[in-house]
């Protein structure tokens, strides 16, 4: 395995990073899209998806858990600089606390629900990228993309929301909150296909990589 990587490697998995950090701060808005309500974490989140197909499709399974784990540090470490700065006292005149608190002070079980929800289904989806390549022999990408990330956006909705709100939602609200979220990010990655088709390719003539995980472990460490 080639463990040195690229600088168009790292800047993909610095717009994977940024994608994260910042729909977990547009979580904190609650927006309505023609009827259907969800977070402002919508926006951005599936992006995270196709970024994590393109790593996987491109410099294959074991590259793209190197990122996993780099975003879920950089939302481990974010939401515990988060909670530092908001146990410290606010200067007198500040009038800004309470609407920095309600943006940056997830409370510990939406912090605990989005980081498990991150990692089991963004690791899902590499893994079912990874596999379905091998098994396909790297034809139809489109269709890889889109059965790996409904898997992992639907593996991500049912782990988080029931973390999430067990107890403070009707369990039928719930229900109707994962199939929703999950359908609209799928829906996302389709809409989006066209670009991510055209990046994958940009990017493999760029690396001249086009990894295909035979025989590999598919463990998460």
């Amino acid at each position: 395995m080639n463990k040195k990587v690229s600088i168009l490697f790292m800047l993909t998995g610095i717009a994977f990073n940024v994608c994260l950090l910042a729909s977990n701060l547009l979580e904190t808005k609650v927006i309505d899209l023609w009827g259907l309500t969800a977070t402002g974490g919508l926006v951005v989140f599936p992006i995270s998806y196709i970024i994590n197909d393109c790593i996987t499709e491109v410099w294959g399974y074991r590259k793209a858990r190197l990122i996993i784990w780099s975003g879920f540090a950089s939302n481990f470490a974010m939401i515990a600089f988060s909670q530092m700065v908001i146990a410290l006292p606010a200067a007198p005149f500040w009038q800004g606390e309470e609407s920095f608190d309600f943006v940056f002070g997830l409370a510990p079980r939406i912090a605990v629900a989005s980081l498990a929800a991150f990692l089991v289904g963004s690791f899902l989806n590499a893994a079912v990228m990874s596999r379905m390549k091998v098994a396909m022999h790297g034809r139809a990408f489109s269709l890889r993309a889109i059965a790996s990330t409904l898997a992992g956006e639907a593996a991500d909705s049912c782990i988080f929301f029931p973390i999430a709100f067990a107890g403070l939602i009707p369990a039928g609200e719930i229900a109707v909150m994962i199939a929703t979220q999950a359908a609209l990010k799928s829906l996302y990655e389709v809409i989006a296909l066209p670009v991510t088709v055209r990046a994958v390719r940009a990017i493999k003539r760029a690396e001249g990589e086009d990894v295909y995980d035979k025989g590999i472990s598919y463990r998460i460490f």
